[in-house]
Order: C-alpha cells, then structure tokens, then sequence
C-alpha cells in the first residue's frame, strides 16, 4: 500500500528552520573542535546509510568526496571495521556516530564510547555526537517526508 506523505519540513517550516538553525551552529561546534569537514562528511554518510535515507546519501555523499573523503573510503564506508582505509580519528568519529543512531545495548554503548573517548578529545567527541544527532534529525524529517532524489 502506498500512503501519500506530507513534506514536514514544508508543512511546519518554522520548526524545519529552527532545525536548519542547530545544523549550522553544530557545524560551528565541529569547526571550532578541529574536526575537519572530510570528517563531518564521513559522520553525515554513515549515520545516513544507518538511517537509510536516500537523500541525505545523495547530497552527503557528494560533499564527502568534495571534502577530500575517497572513492575507495566511500565505497567501504558500511564495512568500516574491517578496512585499513580510515585513521585512528575516523574510527573513533565512526563509532560514536553508529552508537548515537543505533543505540546498543549498555554494555556495547560503553564500550563503543570508551574506545572512542581514548582517542577523541572532549571537544571532539561532543562535537561528533552533534554532528551525528543533527544528521539523524535530517534523515527521519527526509525518510518520514519522502523525500526523493532528482536523476
């Protein structure tokens, strides 16, 4: 069955821009934590391949390879673990990006969050769990809304 679905962020643009509003003051917060836009991008892709969200792939996707992110990294990204591809810092972005969208059990959530705590800084880690909750608030406003991508 197929169910027409309304576009929220047109239907409540206020909220839709105050959403806008925290995406911008947490790429501010990734910026100023030293987190490099390749980074950020690697985050948005991976919590949107999690999240399934055709459109925030399609534009993320492209500002990572923009910001320097591979083709190889890209085409690996969802076996991350298992590649020699990414640095110490994009494995530890990576795992608190997918235990932010996916919310593990305790036990693996501390682990995730303390392999990454050993190579994050304060500001790092904080800024990563932004990037990665913004990003999961543009995939369900995009999945729930239908959005679709333009061949």
């Amino acid at each position: 069955m197929q169910t027409a679905h309304i576009h929220v962020d047109r239907q409540s643009p206020t909220a839709y821009r105050a959403l806008v509003g925290v995406a911008t003051a947490v790429t501010g917060v990734a910026a100023d934590a030293g987190l490099t836009r390749a980074l950020v991008e690697l985050v948005n892709v991976r919590v949107s391949q999690l999240n399934g969200c055709p459109s925030c792939l399609e534009i993320h996707t492209r500002k990572a390879a923009a910001a320097g992110v591979t083709d190889k990294q890209l085409a690996t990204l969802p076996a991350w673990r298992d590649t020699e591809l990414f640095d110490d810092r994009e494995r530890a972005a990576l795992r608190i990006a997918e235990i932010t969208t996916t919310l593990p059990d305790h036990d693996t959530a501390e682990r995730e969050y303390a392999r990454a705590r050993a190579v994050l800084t304060d500001d790092e880690l904080s800024a990563v769990i932004w990037v990665a909750t913004a990003i999961n608030a543009f995939n369900r406003v995009s999945v729930l809304s239908r959005h679709t991508v333009v061949p």
